[in-house]
């Protein structure tokens, strides 16, 4: 028999379903405004690669900080701040033997600040190659270095998924073009869970998003003559891909899952001018659609991106178009046909 209380948790499952999956939205995307634009730091002669995440209530961007876009010692540099506006410096990561790349930000299931890059080996050396993290609950105070990955295995962005994080490590040597997923329980310990998942060209950078059916969705950059970014397609176990051709080429990608369902992504395109851009990624074509070009130009892009409660869009990113390379906080909109949201 099916009791009134049988049939209130049935309605109720039932409305929770309705909240638990937004498929992506149908035709022509929201234009996009940018709201405000400002620099955020410019202390070391290049300051570059940046992450941006919301953590403790508040905002946390890390970049890497050199004499160049390559250089020797590298050292990787976490700010924080209140408001967006004014910003201090929380934390910063070095290495005699390592110049310090590529920094990103991620909160663990646990609740700690985890903040990695990989460490470029300085000669003679066994490997080219090593991801590392560190890990703080307030980030002021940070642990020792962790190794994570494989050697000459890049892991270059994570992304958590019910309790595990998601992330393709790709080969640096240059016998090893290749690229495969990790994953892991606690970003501090990462297992092997596909291998070669790309054959052409040499993929390297990517971004993973999930979908509320479990689908995932991988932007991910290729080098080589004449090679264009891929967006890569998977279902649980996530060990096959199916890939489809962007037609464009793309560097420093990150991508994010709006509520409405649409795939957001923050790219360098080498097309006409060198810029960082926002640009709509189409999951069933692969069809990549640029949007709204941030102030950039030259030595750009490797964004970080923050969707706020209100909707607002928050970017971190690189750029040289005013001369000295530095860091840069964009805040966009998207605009319906009523107006802004």
């Amino acid at each position: 028999m099916i009791t009134t209380l049988d049939r209130t948790r049935c309605a109720f499952a039932a409305s929770l379903a309705i909240f638990a999956f937004v498929p992506a939205q149908s035709g022509e995307p929201p234009k996009l405004r940018l709201l405000e634009v400002r620099k955020i730091w410019d202390a070391a002669p290049h300051n570059a690669f940046t992450d941006l995440v919301r953590f403790r209530g508040r905002w946390w961007c890390a970049f890497r900080e050199g004499t160049g876009h390559v250089n020797y010692h590298g050292k990787l540099r976490v700010i924080v701040s209140d408001d967006g506006k004014q910003w201090r410096s929380a934390a910063l990561m070095s290495a005699v033997f390592a110049d310090l790349r590529d920094a990103k930000l991620s909160v663990t299931p646990a609740g700690q600040l985890m903040l990695y890059g990989a460490a470029a080996m300085h000669p003679p050396i066994q490997f080219r190659h090593q991801t590392v993290a560190w890990f703080s609950s307030d980030g002021k105070e940070w642990s020792e270095p962790v190794k994570i990955a494989d050697p000459d295995y890049w892991l270059w962005r994570i992304t958590w998924h019910k309790g595990k994080a998601y992330g393709f490590g790709y080969g640096t040597r240059a016998n090893n073009r290749s690229i495969r997923l990790y994953t892991s329980k606690n970003g501090r310990k990462f297992d092997l869970l596909a291998d070669n998942v790309v054959t052409d060209g040499y993929p390297n950078e990517t971004s993973i998003v999930f979908a509320p059916d479990d689908t995932a969705y991988c932007l991910l950059r290729r080098d080589g003559p004449g090679a264009t970014g891929l967006l890569g397609t998977a279902r649980p176990p996530y060990r096959q891909w199916q890939w489809k051709d962007l037609g464009a080429k793309i560097g420093g990608p990150h991508m994010v899952r709006l509520d409405d369902g649409r795939l957001l992504a923050v790219v360098r395109l080498y097309d006409k001018k060198v810029r960082t851009s926002v640009c709509w990624i189409d999951p069933e074509t692969g069809k990549l659609t640029e949007a709204l070009p941030l102030p950039s130009g030259g030595d750009c892009s490797y964004a970080g991106i923050v969707v706020d409660d209100s909707g607002v869009i928050w970017i971190s990113y690189y750029s040289s178009h005013e001369g000295k390379t530095s860091i840069y906080l964009a805040k966009i909109q998207r605009e319906s046909a009523r107006g802004s949201r």
